[in-house]
């Protein structure tokens, strides 16, 4: 599986954005998918979670200000962020895995190469 973010950019504080991410190379639709961020010096931390049935899961700090979808004829899922703070600048990343585990990890772990997002005025 391939995974190809965008939408990332550089957006004043309150402002909104969305991040894309664009799925090839297997059934979409059996994945779950995330949304990470990471920044320097930090560890990557889960953003949103969307799962093969679209029950969702977020980090506190987005909680109401992020909403994560996708769309399976598409093979995509996106990240809408909004009231958007510095504290949200960071690499996003989106990850996929079919939700198989061992261990308590997926057997089968896909990432994107990132998008940087800053806010800042």
């Amino acid at each position: 599986v391939q995974l190809v973010e965008s939408g990332g950019g550089l957006v004043q504080p309150g402002g909104s954005l969305r991040l894309s991410c664009a799925a090839s190379g297997s059934i979409f639709s059996i994945y779950v998918a995330t949304w990470y961020r990471q920044v320097p010096g930090k560890q990557r931390e889960l953003v949103a979670r969307i799962g093969v049935d679209g029950n969702t899961d977020y980090a506190a700090s987005v909680k109401g200000r992020f909403t994560i979808s996708r769309d399976n004829d598409k093979n995509t899922v996106c990240l809408d962020m909004s009231s958007l703070e510095s504290e949200d600048t960071a690499v996003y990343y989106c990850n996929a895995h079919p939700p198989i585990y061992s261990n308590g990890r997926a057997i089968l772990d896909y990432w994107g190469q990132g998008t940087q997002v800053t806010v800042s005025d």
